[in-house]
């Protein structure tokens, strides 16, 4: 099991801890919680660690031509000190990882995959990078803060820092004395940063943005809030919405495939989903009654056949209901009732549209 750069601040706060793609992270802290930390990301803002995010880096001539052909998105389309998220697939449309790349240049790219998948997306670049062109794992080289809510760019304002950009875009900027990646980029429909230090870094940029926070009544928050804030959003997990099996067609990520391409990984097998239409599609669904749907529960129509299975479920903080993505059938349609099969219970739910929660992210 591997630790952020900031394990000791979690331990000294007596977080409750958890495995994360093989990295020991915080779900949450006491004398707050879950709720009360999804609430502060709402309303005011809070901070997080992900540093067990990878971290990669590819550069050389020809790096965009190059990742342009592994990747799903269409990196022409942005440009230096923009970040687009895209996918990398095999063949077959499957989703080894969904990531965010970040532009330096067309020769330079720094690339934030998830944390159980950064070394197959450092294997497969490699293995099909063509001389010139070098592919780093860059993992435990740096860490990566989240600072997200209505209040985080006042947060970064009373550090002396401009944090004015366009949703996507980056910058380098100082922070406590260190130089930082502030990037407006996140994970919980709320306008806000991720924080990029040097692993060293960490623990100073850290305390900084806690102590800047006091101001604005924030929050220290674990990855249990950060669940409920991406699933309130519709936002995919890899290993959930999106795995082998699970193509960007049927998690309903088309848009993130720059389908005007000539040619990418995976193109042939998704080009001809798209055309032939799925048998399954990603649907949100928010409950009727008191259940609390999870992954892997069954999905039935009110005919009681089997129409799907839950991805990712939780209790949405700001319905006070239970909420969940599911893979269902394509026949059915939002307002349609369905059955969720809650541990031998039977529990009503409501097909509905995303995001649960408004978006603020621009």
């Amino acid at each position: 099991m591997k630790n952020s750069p900031l394990h000791q601040k979690h331990i000294q706060r007596q977080a409750k801890m958890a495995d994360f793609g093989g990295w020991l992270m915080p779900i949450e802290y006491p004398g707050a919680g879950v709720l009360a930390e999804h609430k502060a990301v709402r309303e005011r803002v809070g901070l997080f660690d992900v540093s067990h995010l990878g971290k990669a880096s590819v550069s050389g001539p020809g790096s965009l031509e190059f990742l342009n052909l592994m990747f799903t998105n269409d990196l022409s389309r942005i440009t230096d000190g923009k970040a687009q998220y895209t996918l990398l697939c095999n063949d077959d449309g499957g989703v080894v990882d969904d990531l965010i790349a970040y532009k330096n240049s067309d020769e330079d790219f720094f690339l934030i995959p998830n944390a159980s998948n950064t070394a197959d997306v450092v294997r497969v670049l490699q293995s099909q990078a063509p001389q010139g062109i070098s592919v780093t794992n860059l993992h435990e080289e740096f860490g990566v803060l989240a600072l997200q809510g209505p209040d985080a760019q006042a947060v970064i304002e009373s550090l002396g820092v401009n944090p004015t950009m366009d949703y996507m875009a980056f910058a380098h900027v100082m922070i406590g004395g260190c130089d930082v990646i502030l990037c407006r980029t996140g994970y919980t429909g709320e306008h806000g940063y991720e924080i990029v230090p040097r692993w060293d870094d960490a623990e100073v940029v850290w305390d900084v943005l806690v102590q800047a926070m006091q101001a604005f009544d924030g929050e220290v928050c674990g990855l249990g809030a950060r669940d409920t804030l991406r699933t309130e959003m519709g936002y995919p997990l890899h290993g959930h919405e999106l795995t082998l099996e699970i193509t960007p067609v049927q998690a309903s990520a088309g848009w993130a495939i720059g389908w005007k391409k000539v040619n990418f990984r995976g193109a042939t097998s998704l080009r001809a989903e798209r055309e032939e239409g799925t048998v399954r599609t990603l649907r949100a669904l928010k409950s009727n009654d008191r259940g609390i749907p999870r992954a892997g529960m069954v999905v039935k129509d009110m005919q009681g056949a089997e129409v799907g299975v839950v991805t990712s479920g939780t209790f949405s903080p700001s319905l006070k209901a239970g909420i969940a993505l599911a893979l269902i059938n394509p026949g059915l349609s939002e307002g349609d009732e369905v059955v969720i099969d809650v541990r031998g219970r039977t529990s009503l739910a409501t097909i509905a549209s995303l995001p649960f929660s408004p978006s603020h992210v621009r």
